[in-house]
């Protein structure tokens, strides 16, 4: 969907199912509504909240040609690279973390030529998901003015009308669908999220299909008591699934710290097989587990435990 199309956008949200529609489904049904050629805009930032289990699940249903768009990317766009399922990226910055530096995966796909690479300021992508859930066609900003991003971005400029300034001009973006990992739910798709909410409330109102992830479904009563934390209503999910562990081994704040020591071992299997080590990596963590309890069981319960334990620590 284009900028220009936000009243059709306001229009599609405002025919989704009201309060009272169930939205419980499985992983494998929820992600039945990813279609070849979409466009996922994925929840959560960098290894936090990574709806890895959503993600998993597009790659073993053979999804094709899709579009990913996500604030920080981390190792998730290169297992859609490495399957061959993705044809662009648009974000503003790709690596698995500061210690382990940019991706080189994305490096070679992208100066190959099998990747279209689309880069945007943080701010700037963050002000495109809140135009698109504000209905908008665009929103206007300072971020990227002065920048080579002006140049490579399809960003534009107006007079401010009440102080003649230049200002930078962002497109709102529909994505197809969002993929959300939160830390809870209920039945009707109300999401609370602990800790930063990141670009999801934004992400959720700005997409046509929305599926979740929740650690716990927990009942509606006990939505209801605390409706301040709720940051994405139900009226706005498609589908919600309940996965505990959902983001391993990235964090899910105050419930499990990121496994450090995995991307340590994930960055060296690059560093010595390049894109081999990734397809290596998805045939045992991706299409060899069967189901989200099966690809847990491949780190094993001492390494979700102290995981578990670290989280605690610290809040």
């Amino acid at each position: 969907m284009r900028s220009g199309d936000f009243v059709e956008a306001r229009r599609r949200l405002e025919a989704k199912p009201r309060i009272g529609a169930e939205k419980l489904t499985t992983l494998a049904e929820a992600v039945r509504r990813v279609k070849d050629g979409d466009h996922i805009a994925i929840g959560g930032c960098l290894f936090s909240r990574t709806p890895l289990a959503l993600l998993s699940e597009v790659l073993r249903q053979g999804r094709r040609g899709l579009t990913l768009s996500r604030n920080l990317m981390c190792y998730e766009g290169e297992w859609f690279m490495a399957a061959g399922a993705v044809e662009a990226v648009v974000t503003s910055w790709f690596g698995i973390g500061l210690p382990w530096g940019l991706s080189r995966i994305m490096r070679e796909e992208v100066e190959s030529g099998r990747i279209r690479y689309e880069e945007w300021s943080h701010l700037a992508l963050g002000l495109r998901y809140r135009a698109a859930a504000m209905g908008v066609p665009f929103l206007p900003t300072l971020t990227m003015l002065g920048s080579d991003l002006m140049g490579i971005a399809d960003a534009r400029t107006m007079a401010c009308p009440f102080t003649g300034e230049t200002l930078c001009l962002v497109p709102a973006l529909f994505p197809d669908v969002a993929v959300l990992h939160v830390h809870r739910a209920d039945r009707f798709g109300n999401c609370q999220i602990d800790g930063y909410p990141h670009m999801d409330p934004d992400i959720a109102r700005a997409a046509t299909t929305v599926l979740v992830t929740a650690e716990e479904i927990i009942p509606e009563d006990e939505i209801r008591r605390h409706p301040d934390r709720t940051v994405i209503p139900g009226l706005v999910v498609d589908a919600v699934v309940e996965v505990p562990y959902g983001a391993f081994p990235h964090e899910c704040y105050g419930l499990y710290e990121a496994d450090v020591s995995h991307f340590d071992a994930y960055v060296a299997a690059i560093t010595e097989k390049g894109s081999q080590a990734i397809r290596e990596y998805l045939d045992r963590y991706v299409y060899g587990a069967r189901s989200h309890r099966e690809y847990l069981a491949l780190f094993g319960d001492e390494a979700l435990a102290r995981q578990c334990r670290a989280a605690r620590e610290l809040v």
